[in-house]
């Protein structure tokens, strides 16, 4: 189809205004947080219901144009960049809070529905959406499902797909599909969970019905800080083997102290603090001062230089903004930065930190450590300097290095983030050929044509791969 013929069927189904396809108007979608990969859209187009995404995806199936959906573009892999000069879905005019149900904790919204916003508007009724991402500000819960994202408090409450409980799913040929529901648990197969975290390549979730949980009686916030992070890591286990599970257990490396400390939020951290526990409990208020308490004991056991406790909210608050800006604070230490996301046992946190900096040495790039240690979720940092020649593969390259460290020690290579285009080759770390055949072949029931965001999450070799009846060895 000619570009004004495609422009023109978009905006009969849309509108004029809600179509942008001259390229000064589409350079804002060239990527996402991913930065190191660009690509230009052919169009972008902005439904505002389900009926015209399915409109809209109809004529692209039909005239076999790739096409791929967009949240906010927070994004932190590369899954929104249309490398392949597709037709970007922007759901961001979907963004209405639908329902609210606050005897059976539950609530419908929009795919585009701004994470915090839900809590903010239900925290009032004494209700919050527990899933947190560091950009909760500015993130969609669309985004969320997309990447089965987490956050901080996911070592308490888990991620996404643990508060996700029915999606409706605008198909790659258009028709709509709703699967799960409000209840807890239906009969069949779990194709919600199939869905979530499946990076928007089997579909363009247009509903979504979450759970909301009751704000907790009682918040206690313990930093802690150390002149040695070997003394911090063993202090995380210890904790968690001491029979406590915190909502949130934070940690940040000496780099990644100082990039927050040039940032906005300042908690004024002594200079040779190797570094920072962020430690939160939440709860029934019984009992939580006695769990405070061997907290701060397990920290004074490793050799703490400073461990209190927030005595407001406010001081509480700006801890935690402190350590939500991490990403973006390195930009005051580094021109451009590259944000890994491995998961690894917790106990082997002290040998894959001390490995990461090896690989930081050898590598000659400052790598700052930012990661929620409690269920292992590591978000090492690459600092680097695109305007100098090979640096930027060079932090390609590290980001691979460190990842193969998290699979070597029984991890994976993505707790949040997810794969997009910057980890598919590092597929291969944790799986066979064969396990992402199989992989595939559920993505071909729901998008056979590959038109729905083509050549994301699978590496490049397999992603070919034909519909057939598996072949069973005896």
């Amino acid at each position: 189809m000619e570009q004004k013929h495609l422009v023109r069927a978009l905006t009969q189904i849309v509108g004029k205004k809600s179509v942008l396809h001259h390229p000064d108007d589409v350079l804002a979608y060239e990527c996402d947080g991913y930065t190191i990969q660009r690509g230009t859209p052919r169009a972008v187009v902005f439904p505002s219901c389900a009926e015209e995404v399915s409109k809209v995806v109809k004529l692209l199936f039909q005239a076999k144009i790739p096409f791929l959906p967009r949240g906010a573009g927070t994004g932190l892999s590369g899954g929104a960049i249309p490398l392949g000069g597709e037709v970007i879905i922007s759901l961001v005019k979907m963004n209405r809070l639908l329902e609210v149900d606050f005897a059976n904790m539950r609530a419908v919204v929009e795919p585009g529905h701004i994470n915090l916003k839900l809590s903010n508007t239900i925290s009032v009724q004494g209700y919050y959406y527990a899933p947190d991402p560091s950009s909760g500000s500015s993130c969609t819960i669309g985004g969320n499902v997309a990447e089965n994202a987490g956050g901080p408090h996911c070592l308490k409450y888990g991620v996404t797909t643990n508060h996700v409980l029915g999606l409706e799913l605008v198909l790659p040929n258009g028709e709509i599909l709703n699967v799960g529901g409000s209840s807890l648990d239906l009969p069949g197969y779990d194709l919600t969970g199939i869905l979530v975290g499946s990076e928007g390549t089997m579909g363009i979730v247009t509903k979504i019905t979450v759970r909301i949980l009751r704000k907790p009686q009682g918040v206690k916030t313990v930093l802690a800080l150390f002149e040695d992070v070997r003394d911090a890591s063993q202090v995380v286990s210890d904790i968690i083997a001491a029979g406590i599970i915190p909502a949130a257990l934070e940690m940040m490396d000496q780099t990644a102290i100082k990039a927050v400390e040039a940032g906005s939020y300042s908690v004024g951290y002594p200079e040779n603090t190797d570094a920072v526990l962020l430690i939160e409990l939440d709860g029934l208020t019984a009992g939580m001062e006695e769990m405070a308490e061997q907290i701060l004991e397990v920290c004074r056991n490793h050799h703490v230089s400073s461990v209190k406790v927030a005595k407001t909210p406010e001081e509480r608050n700006r801890w935690w903004a402190n350590r939500k800006t991490a990403f973006g604070a390195c930009g005051c230490i580094s021109p451009d930065y590259l944000v890994q996301d491995g998961v690894i046992p917790r106990s082997t946190l002290p040998q894959v930190l001390e490995r990461i900096r090896e690989i930081s040495q050898e590598s000659g790039l400052r790598i700052a450590n930012v990661f929620h240690a409690g269920d292992g979720n590591l978000h090492p940092l690459i600092l680097f300097d695109a305007r100098i020649p090979g640096q930027t593969e060079l932090a390609v390259e590290t980001g691979s290095r460190v990842l193969q460290v998290c699979a070597d020690v029984g991890g994976s290579i993505t707790g949040e983030h997810g794969i997009g285009i910057e980890k598919q080759q590092d597929m291969y770390m944790i799986f066979t050929e064969q396990d992402l055949q199989a992989q595939q072949m559920i993505r071909n029931v729901f998008n056979p044509e590959d038109l729905c965001n083509p050549g994301k999450l699978f590496p490049k070799p397999a992603r070919c791969v034909e519909m057939k009846r598996p072949v069973v060895h005896s």
